[in-house]
Parts: C-alpha cells; structure tokens; sequence
C-alpha cells in the first residue's frame, strides 16, 4: 500500500498515452490493488482497509489522484520509490504489508503504465488516510530502513534464458504483480519472505505454502494440472476445490480479468515448480478422486463426526462428498481439507465461506459459519471429511479448534430458540442402531424403501436434515402431539398414521405397515426428538413458519424467482437434480417425480412458508444451510409457479376433510 501524499506540491503530470492508461487499468487488475485499497462499502482505491498483522492493524492508503489525500502530487520517481522501495513521497517508510518486495520487479513499462492509470484512469476521492494500529516499538517507521537493508532485494526481473516465453511470462506475473508469494511463501523471523523467486539456495521454499491471518495458503509447486489451474484462475473453482478466503477476492478482482495467455503462462511456470516444503495433500488416488463418484464412507452412520456430517455437511456436500457442481464444492482431494495445516479448513467451519463471484460464475454462494457447534463436535467432524475418500490426513483436536476459534470468531454465537439436536447423540442411547435407521429412513428413503417411494423424493426433501431445521417442518418434539384429531382425515390419528400419510402423498407411494421394523424405527427416531417436550407445548421453530396470506400470487413474476433463485438445484423445468448413479440430489418441484396433488407442499401459502424459510439454500451465512432471504410475495409468486405445474393426481383426494375445515389454499 502506498504512503501518505508528498507534501511539497508538484506540477500537474502531462497526459499519458490512452494506450498506457488502458495498459495501466490490466497492470492494476494483475496487482489486485482494488483489493487491498478499497474498504468494505468504500470507493474503490480509497483505502481505508485494515490489514492485520503480527504487530497490529495497517490500513491501506488512498491511491487515488486526489491531490491532498491521495497521490495526486507524486511524480513519476516518488511513485516508483514508494513501489520499489517502500519509500514515500513524504520520506516515511511503508511496512512490508504493501508487497513492495515483489513490485520491485515490476518492468519499467508496466510501472509507468500502472502510474499513468492511477493518475488519469481513476477518479479523484477525498479521503484522509486512518492512523497507523501498530504499537510501540513497532510503530517506529525508521527502523523499517533496517528492515530494507536485510531484506529487500529490488533486482529487477529477469528472464530466464534457458525457460520459454510462456515460462518467463508466468514467473514475472507470479514474482511481481501477482505477489502470490506474499500469502504462499513461508515468511523468517523478520516477517520476509523467506524466498522472493524459485532461484537461489532457498527457491524451492518459493510459493511452498504457508499461513496468514489464520488461513493456509497451499502449496503451489507442480499442482494439479494447467488446465485445473487455469479454471480455478479463472472461475474460483476446479474439480478439486473453490477459493477461499483471500483467494475468494484475488480470483473476484483480479485474476479472472487476466487473458487466457496470462493465465495459461502462470499456470506453466506453477507446474514447473519441483514440490515444495509443504507435503501435498495426503490422499490416495487424488486425481481419482477428484473426477469419480465414490461410496458413502464406512463410518458415516457409525461414528460421531460421521454423523455430524451427515445432519450438517451432506445437504450441500452429498454423503458421497462430492458437492454439487457449480455450486458446493467436493471434498475429496480438496487441499484445504487435507493440508497438514488445517487452519484455512477449520476457519471457514467457524465462519463460513462465499464463492468467488465471476463472470463464469456470476452467483455467489454461502456455506454458514458453524460456530453453533461445540470445539468437539467440529474436530469430530472435520476429522471424519480429512479421512474419508482416501485421504489420511491428521485427526483435527478440539484444542485446535478452540485456538482458532478465539482468533476468528469475533462475538460468541447467539444461542437460537430452536436448540437442533445432534444427530452424534443418538450413538450414546441403548437402542442406537434403531435410531439411525430411523434417522436413515428420513435422509435416504427412496433407496432404502423403493418400493414405498413412488417418486424421486426423500423425507429430507420438506423435512430438512431429517427433521432438524427450525421451520423446516422439524420433528422436535412432534411425537408428543400423538395421538391427535387431524382435520384433512376427519379423525384422530396415530404417529405411524401421519408418517403414512407422506408416504401416500408426498412421496406418491404406498403406506409402510405399521407393525414392520423400518416403521417401528422411524417412530422411535420421533420419539427421540421429542426430547422433554408434552403435547401442547409451544416448541420454537415449529412448521413451516408464517407467510402473509392476503397475499396474491404473480405467477409472471414467480417464474422469474424460479429462474433466478431456484433452477440452479431444482432443474431448469422443474426436474431436480441426480447423481451419476440415479439418486437424488435435489427434489424435482413438478412433474410425476414430485409430490401429488395430495401433499401438504401442493398447497400455496404452506409451499411459500416453506420457501421464505429455508430456500434457496446457500444463500446467506443463516444456520444451518445458509437458507432464506426472499420477501413474502416473491415466496408466494414462485410457490404459486411451482405448485400450479403439471403433477401426479391423488385419488383418494375427495375424501379428505371430511368434517369441513378445507383450507382456502387447496389445490382440489
């Protein structure tokens, strides 16, 4: 980041060349200098954000060409002195945060094209620069003259002759304006870099990995393939992973602007690299794993972090930790799942993550922050994810996650009035087997019942992570309001009659016998999450939540939110989303795959109930599948689309209420 302005007043600077400024505009995006000079909800090159160091908080500087807050008054030698140096107009030194290291290798025409852009391609902001957060001694600038003399090395860069042009180009964008060794290469006692090239006696310590601000930026020595590189370059995401943390904002600002050539050059020179001090990923048959669908691991519905998968990751992870594309990302071969250093994995089950939004991919996607859950409960899960697929890596301790957690969770999560149970309870109760076949039945019913499940549904299609979302039709507590008088059926009803009930109607099948096993099972699923709740009782999170109901639907409007918020997971017309082996991902929404004319979700205000709770998913950092945010009507317009498509019929619909007390929203 650049120092405070010169105070002395200079002439105005001639005007550059267009073909310079324009030069300069993709010599700025290639130094992501929006990135770091820009605050959250700030002008852009204004400055103002904080970068945090071992010693404290720097904050960017306005680089705009505003002339008393900004560079408006360097002349071309204070700007290249402050690039290449770290040396203001003013004469202060600038802290290591501004990678001025690495821009020393700038070539002397990118740097003039990069000055005349910040001079006449971006507009002027008035912003005074915040005060430095560092303390004493550490806040004495001087002693960063010291700091230059061990450690800057301002050698221009220079082409390797023995390398091809693709080679050279890729190591100049990676060396210099990329800086990509300011987060991946592992820094000395000074804070330095410890390599600043692949050359020298500590090269291969050059882009090898290594940890800032609690995130590990992997290793980038010989990764993946060019083309793997390329699309995660170019998109925020491959076959093998999505960006993360500041990665997320490099691919936002930065390299997804970059030519393809660009591009394929850094990709070149990454994959020429020998390996580096970081192990790579442990994980047997990665390239395998990355592109094949693989089994349900052994341990998923018998171990604690198993199961805490199962209710809190396999939603959008699939049980098969696939992910799904574009969307979630997989897990197999993942290198932050299976780092030695685990802290970029731990930090984002702590405090989420968003996609990197890019022109391949223009919507950004939210997994929440499982802060909720205790240190336990996360190392058992995220141990179970490091060593499931064919990885191996090393188990995560709850002491790990605890240290990380009082570093980047910056308030104790709330604690919600829908208290979720957990799904690893159920290993401690004597009748456990039982219990996870009930819970089973819920997750996967159409495979573990084809021939009770007349369509591609699951009970997790309405009741979301089997029962354990508020306002997604939750199951806490449920089994203490049974037997009781239902209104639809004109009689009192027992549990198993209400379980049968979606059988015939939401799955478009045919009813479980009551006294069998697998019924027996799920009842006693229900009859564990009721927990100490009596019938009568008011149980936070109950249903499907509340929806203004005077309101009329747009059908227009609602196939327009269908588009936009939906088909992503739900399928362009309605017909949801499958694996390679045929089982569903995501319930198709019409169509003789969904659920009939008969179901609960065919009527409109209880569908839209449902959608302005829990859809889409992904959508926003709400526990615990980043679920809401549309307003009432646009919940209403796209149930109103969705319910009215063509479905299966339900015979015994006229027999339904028969006593009177027909909802105004019933499709029959």
């Amino acid at each position: 980041m650049l120092g405070h302005v010169a105070l002395a007043a200079t002439a105005p600077a001639a005007p550059a060349d267009a073909n310079a400024v324009v030069r300069g505009a993709y010599v700025a995006r290639a130094g992501d200098c929006v990135a770091c000079h820009t605050a959250p909800g700030g002008k852009p090159m204004a400055g103002g954000l904080a970068l945090t160091t071992p010693f404290g908080a720097v904050y960017s500087t306005n680089i705009t060409p505003d002339a008393t807050t900004g560079i408006g008054r360097y002349t071309f030698a204070e700007f290249e002195r402050v690039m290449r140096k770290g040396v203001a107009a003013d004469g202060h030194n600038l802290y290591p945060a501004m990678p001025y290291p690495s821009y020393a290798k700038i070539s002397d025409e990118d740097m003039h094209a990069l000055y005349a852009y910040l001079k006449q391609g971006v507009p002027p902001v008035s912003q005074a620069n915040r005060p430095l957060g560092i303390k004493w001694p550490f806040n004495m600038r001087w002693t960063l003259a010291f700091w230059n003399q061990a450690f800057l090395d301002d050698t221009p860069f220079t082409p390797n002759p023995a390398r091809n042009a693709d080679w050279n180009r890729g190591a100049y964008l990676m060396q210099s304006l990329g800086h990509c060794g300011a987060c991946h290469t592992p820094r000395g006692i000074g804070f330095q870099e410890k390599a600043m090239s692949d050359a020298g006696a500590k090269g291969s310590l050059f882009l090898s990995g290594s940890t800032v601000e609690s995130w590990h930026a992997i290793n980038l020595r010989n990764l993946w393939t060019e083309d793997d590189l390329v699309t995660l370059l170019k998109t925020g995401q491959n076959r093998y992973t999505s960006a993360a943390g500041g990665m997320t904002d490099v691919v936002h600002h930065s390299t997804q602007y970059l030519s393809d050539a660009d591009l394929k050059a850094m990709a070149v020179y990454m994959k020429s690299l020998p390996g580096g001090a970081d192990a790579r990923p442990a994980v047997a048959q990665t390239a395998a794993a990355a592109t094949t669908a693989v089994a349900e691991p052994a341990a998923l519905f018998t171990s604690k972090g198993g199961l805490g998968y199962a209710q809190f990751c396999a939603s959008c992870h699939q049980t098969d930790g696939r992910g799904f594309s574009s969307v979630f990302p997989p897990l197999p071969a993942n290198p932050a799942v299976l780092s030695a250093n685990a802290d970029s994995l731990i930090h984002v089950a702590l405090t989420g993550w968003t996609s990197a939004q890019t022109a391949t991919y223009p919507r950004a996607y939210t997994m929440p922050a499982f802060d909720q859950l205790s240190d336990r409960e996360l190392a058992d899960i995220l141990t179970f994810v490091r060593h499931s697929w064919g990885g191996h890596a090393d188990a995560i301790t709850a002491s790990q996650v605890g240290k990380l957690r009082s570093q980047v969770v910056t308030s104790p999560a709330r604690t919600p009035a829908f208290r979720t149970p957990r799904f690893a309870a159920m290993l401690d109760e004597p009748n456990a087997a039982q219990l996870v076949r009930g819970m089973r039945l819920n997750m996967q019913t159409k495979a573990l019942l084809p021939d009770h499940v007349g369509d591609s549904l699951n009970c997790v299609s309405c009741h979301l992570n089997s029962g354990t979302v508020a306002f997604a039709s939750p199951f806490v507590g449920l089994s203490a309001q049974f037997p009781s008088y239902a209104s639809r059926a004109g009689k009192v009803i027992s549990l198993a009659d209400r379980i049968n009930g979606c059988f015939l109607r939401s799955m478009n099948g045919k009813a479980l016998p009551v006294d069998s096993a697998d019924m027996k099972a799920m009842v006693a699923y229900f009859d564990w999450m009721k927990g100490g709740y009596r019938m009568k009782d008011k149980i936070a999170g109950r249903g499907a939540g509340k929806i203004d109901s005077s309101l009329q639907p747009n059908l227009a409007h609602g196939k327009d939110v269908y588009s936009a918020q939906c088909a992503s997971c739900h399928g362009a017309n309605g017909e949801g989303a499958k694996r390679a082996d045929g089982e569903s991902i995501y319930p198709p929404l019409w169509g003789d795959q969904s659920f009939n004319i008969g179901a609960g979700m065919a009527r409109l205000y209880t569908a839209a109930a449902f959608v302005k709770n829990n859809m889409p998913v992904g959508a926003r950092n709400q526990f615990p599948l980043a679920q809401g945010g549309l307003s009432d009507q646009d919940a209403v317009d796209v149930a109103a689309y969705f319910t009215t498509q063509p479905r299966a019929d339900f015979a015994p619909k006229l027999r339904d209420w028969p006593n009177g007390g027909k909802p105004k929203d019933s499709r029959y």
